[in-house]
């Protein structure tokens, strides 16, 4: 009888995942319209800054191919999220096709593991500039910059797609699994299944060392070196200029990794409901936020703006 069910237990595939996400929470039809609006000002916002660093010749610098790629990945973080959050739950699609939820899960965790990583390079940008400014130009290059935004984006999606390839090799003992997130979540699938998921654990544990931990422990030894550095300058006018040159990263930095890292941290002492709502704002606001943040706290990329509006006025198009 044992020999006929372990006969009998082979890798079974899921025809559909089960997202329940929001289903506890009420009211939820006034989230879905707010993240709406949030997914509208993300692509508007970030599409706008995007198009302001290409047009303008002033703007063509490493450092703004970083913040190109941040909004890049702002935009596929988004639409990987928002979107398909609304199909699920606004229209009442929970039920996901087993290939569409590991295409759903990829396209999320790159764009977040991109976004993070990019995080860092910026911070290694002000690093380079405020701690050694007489050889900025020879280490932070378009070439070197493009070398290592390209580097950002192969380990993300290296790291993804083993996970990717792990996951397609559970084996689900439910014809549809349920997954108590709000889109298809690399914990919760693995946790779901009934074969040997310690990959898939080691995964999950190493996962946000490598995209949130290493990054963060990077961006906090710059940041150091770079308050060392200002410390040392005598001048006010200089320090002042060198820490403005750092806001808006530092407000970037905040807005990402303190909500995600508050929610992760506190995740057993709230319950399921809130951890998703938690989850689902930190996945989206940041990504509306930052564009909005470099616009108003960097001075020359305001210059950029006035000028551009001011040239559009100028020489409006001609019909």
């Amino acid at each position: 009888m044992n020999q006929d069910f372990a006969q009998n237990k082979n890798i079974s595939i899921p025809s559909y995942f089960y997202i329940s996400g929001f289903s506890g929470i009420p009211h939820t039809r006034y989230y879905y319209i707010f993240l709406f609006l949030v997914y509208i000002i993300t692509v508007l916002g970030n599409s706008c800054l995007m198009l302001v660093i290409i047009i303008d010749r002033n703007l063509h610098t490493p450092k703004y191919i970083a913040v190109f790629n941040l909004s890049l990945t702002d935009i596929c973080e988004s639409t990987a999220v928002i979107p398909q959050l609304l199909d699920t739950f606004l229209f009442g699609n929970q039920f996901i096709p087993y290939g569409l939820c590991l295409y759903n899960m990829f396209s999320v965790y790159v764009s977040i593991s991109t976004q993070s990583l990019t995080l860092a390079v910026l911070s290694f940008d002000r690093f380079i500039a405020i701690c050694l400014p007489l050889r900025y130009h020879m280490i932070v290059t378009h070439r070197s910059m493009l070398g290592i935004i390209g580097a950002t984006w192969a380990v993300a999606l290296l790291m993804v797609t083993v996970a990717t390839i792990f996951i397609s090799r559970l084996s689900f003992c439910r014809f549809i699994v349920i997954i108590n997130s709000f889109y298809c979540d690399h914990g919760p699938i693995y946790y779901s299944a009934c074969s040997d998921n310690f990959p898939n654990s080691v995964i999950g544990s190493l996962y946000p060392i490598m995209i949130i931990g290493l990054p963060v422990f990077f961006i906090i030894f710059s940041y150091t070196c770079i308050a060392v550095t200002l410390f040392r300058i005598t001048t006010p006018q200089d320090r002042q200029r060198a820490t403005k040159t750092c806001t808006a990263h530092l407000i970037l930095v905040a807005v990402f990794y303190v909500p995600i890292t508050f929610t992760y941290a506190l995740s057993s002492f709230i319950n399921t409901n809130t951890r998703i709502i938690n989850l689902s704002l930190t996945s989206t606001l940041p990504p509306m936020l930052n564009p909005i943040i470099y616009t108003f706290k960097t001075e020359e990329f305001m210059v950029s703006v006035k000028r551009l509006l001011k040239r559009s006025m100028i020489f409006p198009s001609k019909k």
